[in-house]
């Protein structure tokens, strides 16, 4: 075995015996009898101290002065006892990466008193705007201006609900790959291999909620609302970054964000089922998502205590592999066609306030779709994470489908189309907007009516009403308009 207890080798400061008077900075694999291994063992990535330092992200520059902090919070990731991810070692690692600013060299800053001022009366006015074009009201108790920082804090309690149902996968994975007769004996071993696993989980997590927030204008940027109920909120210095370089001015930028954060609120707040539904579909999602074990298997039966790092590796060599079954391509197409439909709705209604009030909106819809659509380095560290891009492929036709309905039926009759899940188009539709939009539906109290009817069947009780209606079985929601089975289905 190793003189260096699981593999982490002495500080870099000190030379190597054996390593003709080098120091160890050469050698970070922490492998100093094999002469190799990985520059960056445990996979945290470049952070504060630079990509040599393999706990860069957590302890910043690995000096003298603060190499007994360093060790002592290594000492408390190791003893880590509680869920699959460390969220405290996230919100950390977060925290440091917002503090070092973006690629471009913006920093964070604390919001003014005027920025406040800004931002609240651009949400005040851009619900005005939206009460002429849509029947949702207001969904906004309060007006809020983020700093970096604060997103991070506000947001971190759904990154964990988001991200937590994976983890777990990851971290039962990691333990039932052992061989039975090695489990029995590898308590502490297990132990300490689920707290690497939380510290892995929590860094690359806290690291891509950071960069993330470098990115985001807003609390509902991915579609999801990240922020608490009915806060709607913008981040200042994030929108004069995004600003800076497309010749509009500031006010404009500013309104039109304020426009698509209150859309987003209205229609998060006032239809009660949509928030559930989003967290179900990924949710559905990440339970039909596999770890490939193989690599865990090989990596765990050639296991040297004092090398962890190997099931580091091996972890991030393709982790997350989808079924290629029926149910997970319908729930990946549900969710896609959730947030698709969401986006779109919040597109072609910021659209039709903003238009004859503001001279860029064209350009800044334009804008804004395109950043939406090809998401960013956060998004993609997201995807490995939690083995899926939180991004609505088909937001035009998602758009255009929302506007014919729009004309075609007004503001009121295209959002009652919220009222029930069934309602909504499918991923069909999208494919078809004209025959969505020109086809007949069920009229909502008939919807209703029929769906009370299906509960008391459903729930044992054999009324006379559920009777009378038992020759009305085949005739359920949904069925003659090829809609409520499509959705079952895969749509």
């Amino acid at each position: 075995m190793s003189d260096t207890p699981f593999g982490f080798g002495l500080p870099p400061e000190e030379p190597e015996d054996g390593d003709n008077g080098k120091k160890k900075g050469g050698d970070q694999g922490g492998g100093s009898d094999r002469g190799q291994g990985p520059a960056n063992p445990f996979g945290f990535g470049a952070g504060a101290g630079g990509g040599d330092n393999p706990f860069a992200a957590m302890f910043g520059s690995m000096n003298p002065a603060d190499l007994g902090a360093a060790f002592q919070q290594l000492g408390q990731m190791l003893s880590y006892e509680g869920g699959p991810v460390n969220w405290d070692m996230a919100k950390d690692i977060a925290r440091q990466t917002v503090a070092q600013g973006t690629a471009d060299g913006t920093k964070d800053a604390s919001v003014t008193d005027a920025e406040r001022s800004a931002v609240q009366e651009a949400v005040r006015l851009a619900d005005l705007w939206l009460d002429g074009v849509t029947s949702l009201p207001s969904g906004s108790t309060s007006a809020v201006a983020w700093s970096r920082a604060e997103w991070v804090e506000a947001t971190v309690p759904v990154w964990k609900e988001l991200v937590d149902p994976v983890a777990e996968r990851v971290g039962a994975a990691m333990g039932g790959v052992l061989p039975e007769e090695m489990q029995a004996m590898a308590g502490p071993l297990l132990g300490m291999m689920r707290s690497m696993g939380g510290a892995m989980f929590g860094t690359q997590i806290g690291q891509a909620v950071g960069v993330l927030a470098g990115e985001v204008v807003g609390s509902t940027d991915i579609g999801l609302p990240l922020g608490p109920s009915g806060k709607a909120a913008l981040l200042p210095v994030n929108i004069d970054a995004l600003g800076s370089g497309l010749g509009v001015p500031k006010e404009e930028v500013r309104l039109y964000l304020a426009l698509r954060e209150a859309a987003h609120q209205r229609l998060f707040a006032h239809v009660p089922w949509l928030r559930s539904h989003l967290f179900g579909a990924v949710e559905g999602y990440a339970r039909g998502i596999k770890v490939d074990t193989a690599k865990l298997e090989d990596a765990v039966g050639q296991l040297d205590p004092s090398h962890p790092e190997q099931l580091q590796e091996a972890l991030q060599q393709g982790m997350f592999q989808p079924e290629d079954s029926p149910e997970q391509k319908a729930a990946l197409a549900r969710l896609e066609t959730a947030l698709a439909l969401v986006e779109g709705w919040v597109d072609a209604v910021v659209h039709a306030a903003a238009e004859p009030h503001l001279p860029s909106a064209g350009a800044l819809r334009e804008t804004l779709r395109r950043r939406r659509a090809s998401g960013g380095p956060a998004e993609q560290t997201f995807a490995t994470l939690i083995g899926l891009e939180l991004r609505p492929r088909r937001l035009r036709d998602a758009s255009r489908l929302w506007a014919s309905l729009t004309d075609a039926r007004g503001a009121e009759g295209r959002d009652a189309l919220w009222e029930h899940p069934d309602m909504l188009p499918t991923a069909a539709d999208l494919d078809d907007p004209d025959g969505f939009v020109h086809r007949e539906h069920l009229d909502f109290s008939e919807l209703d009516k029929m769906l009370g009817e299906a509960a008391g069947r459903g729930g044992g009780h054999a009324g006379e009403k559920a009777g009378e209606k038992a020759e009305d079985k085949p005739e359920e929601p949904g069925q003659d308009q090829g809609k409520g089975q499509g959705k079952d289905s895969g749509e």
